[in-house]
């Protein structure tokens, strides 16, 4: 590792010392808990499943391809990841996420959180993109308050997120062609 590198990684890391919580901090605690486990994509999966089955129309639109680009989101991830394997930072909240995903490079969450703005805005309506646009930022850090990631896997991850975002986007007549059981 060169030291430009190993300079930049040690900023990194003290800056994502300094803006971390401790179970201490009551309500921040609980609030940046609440809000890192909030990017889950097993969640976001749940909650468009429904939507998915029981509407008709753009919503059911909407949450197939949100769906998709999800799973589609977590491979990628998941591939980077392997290949870097920068080790998380210590610590013992997020046991499920330290113990199934020991690497924190690139952040799935924040890499999820910038897809989802992107396809939010592309997607609308507009009540759904401001609700992500708020939420997508606070989650992201939220994965840094509660130890989990540095900033950088957070900045990283968000980039990523955004363009894979509009990569689906501008695929979407063709996503839409290739899986048409999705959409009908």
């Amino acid at each position: 590792m060169t030291a430009a590198l190993r300079t930049i990684l040690d900023i990194d890391d003290r800056l994502s010392h300094r803006i971390r919580l401790q179970p201490t901090d009551g309500f921040w605690w609980r609030l940046n808990s609440w809000l890192a486990h909030s990017g889950d994509s097993w969640y976001w999966i749940a909650a468009l499943f429904p939507i998915w089955v029981f509407s008709k129309g753009d919503w059911h639109n909407r949450a197939a391809l949100l769906s998709g680009a999800i799973v589609l989101q977590a491979l990628l991830v998941f591939a980077f990841k392997f290949i870097i394997r920068r080790r998380r930072p210590e610590g013992e909240w997020g046991a499920v996420y330290r113990s199934t995903d020991p690497h924190s490079f690139p952040s799935g969450h924040a890499t999820r959180a910038g897809l989802l703005v992107i396809l939010s805005w592309g997607l609308g309506p507009p009540w759904f993109s401001l609700a992500v646009l708020i939420w997508a930022p606070l989650m992201s850090l939220s994965r840094v308050t509660m130890g989990l990631h540095y900033l950088s896997d957070i900045v990283a991850g968000f980039i990523f997120g955004l363009v894979v975002g509009k990569l689906i986007l501008d695929l979407t007549p063709l996503i839409m062609a290739v899986f048409p059981f999705g959409f009908i």
